[in-house]
């Protein structure tokens, strides 16, 4: 390849990376124990894709295990969230969403991310997070179908689909729904 054309073409390289990692941060949440594996690793893949860097946090910096085996290393704990970093705020599904049902830190991140305008999603039995942080208060909204009555409990449109959007606020019902559900994060992401 002639010089020439060999810094033109690094050139070019470097500028589509810096274009692609320009697009912005997404925080997913997980639990230390019992996440659900694929409405992690589908959205996240799917986020990755189009540009976006992902980082993941849970309550502690220990390895987090899924329900199906996966096994991670959050980048960080949830206190050290710092919201302003990042475009979107992700709750993971699972049995072990529970976990954030009363966590002070994970319901006030949840309220703060909705005051500053982000988008903020959740999948499965985490939608229940969003309703305890008294965000999705006349909002339409899904979750997985043991948790319904809570969301209703605290004022939301419970609607049963697999994927809702209201505003900037995601929610799905379930593993079947993340690829469905990574789509509509991304939609209100792009706009």
């Amino acid at each position: 390849m002639k010089p020439l054309v060999k810094l033109w073409w690094l050139s070019l390289v470097l500028v589509s990376s810096l274009a692609y990692a320009q697009k912005g941060n997404i925080l997913m949440v997980i639990a230390q124990e019992g996440f659900r594996d694929e409405e992690l690793t589908i959205p996240k893949a799917m986020f990755e894709e189009k540009g976006y860097k992902v980082e993941i946090a849970s309550k502690a910096m220990g390895e987090a295990k899924g329900m199906l085996g996966l096994r991670v290393k959050p980048d960080l704990a949830l206190k050290e969230v710092d919201l302003k970093k990042y475009k979107a705020l992700i709750f993971v599904g699972g049995v072990g969403a529970k976990d954030y049902f009363g966590d002070q830190i994970a319901l006030r991140l949840a309220r703060e991310a909705v005051d500053q305008g982000k988008v903020v999603g959740a999948i499965c039995l985490a939608s229940g997070i969003l309703a305890r942080a008294e965000i999705l208060k006349g909002k339409k909204a899904t979750v997985w179908p043991s948790e319904a009555e809570t969301l209703k409990q605290k004022g939301a449109i419970y609607t049963g689909k697999p994927v809702e959007v209201d505003g900037k606020i995601v929610t799905a019902n379930g593993p079947e729904a993340a690829k469905a559900f990574a789509e509509r994060v991304l939609e209100l992401l792009e706009r």
